[in-house]
């Protein structure tokens, strides 16, 4: 079996039940101000969060949610010097309740963990976009994310203590 990112396996035995918006924020704490007073695009960060639980115990049904903050602030005045004010904090929690049909055990993880963040991505990704325009600013659109990448960090900061056959 090769670790090929591309390799096409038999359908996979997953199954997206539902999808939802678990937790959406957004605020502009400068208020109406900012608007009056904000000179340049405003530096823009992006923390992105991938957590799955198990909804029963003796079922194969798991909730995982994408969760991805952005948060805006202006730019320094000066080079190098400190960043301004906060322009605006976007905040989703965006989940899936998926059932996994009798998957191979080392499967469990990289389902939930890089497949279902990459199919809901989309919609997590429109959520923010819409939620930065409504709000009065250009739209934010997130850059596809390396679910893999996100994925073989988490686990190297938390190893393994199962064996790996």
């Amino acid at each position: 079996m090769s670790d090929s990112e591309h390799s096409t396996p038999p359908a996979l035995p997953l199954a997206i039940n539902l999808q939802y918006t678990r937790d959406l924020s957004f605020e502009v704490p400068a208020g109406a101000e900012i608007f009056a007073t904000l000179r340049s695009q405003p530096n823009i960060a992006v923390n992105i969060d991938v957590q799955a639980s198990r909804l029963q115990e003796d079922q194969s049904v798991y909730e995982v949610t994408l969760v991805i903050k952005t948060e805006a602030k202006e730019a320094p005045e000066t080079e190098g010097g400190p960043a301004g004010r906060t322009v605006f904090i976007a905040e989703l929690a965006y989940a899936a309740v998926v059932t996994l049909t009798n998957p191979p055990q080392e499967l469990i993880e990289p389902m939930l963990l890089v497949e279902v963040p990459r199919l809901i991505f989309p919609y997590a990704r429109n959520i923010i976009s819409d939620v930065t325009r409504d709000g009065g600013f250009p739209p934010i659109v997130l850059q596809p994310i390396d679910f893999v990448a996100l994925w073989q960090a988490k686990r190297a900061e938390f190893p393994q203590t199962a064996g790996n056959a």
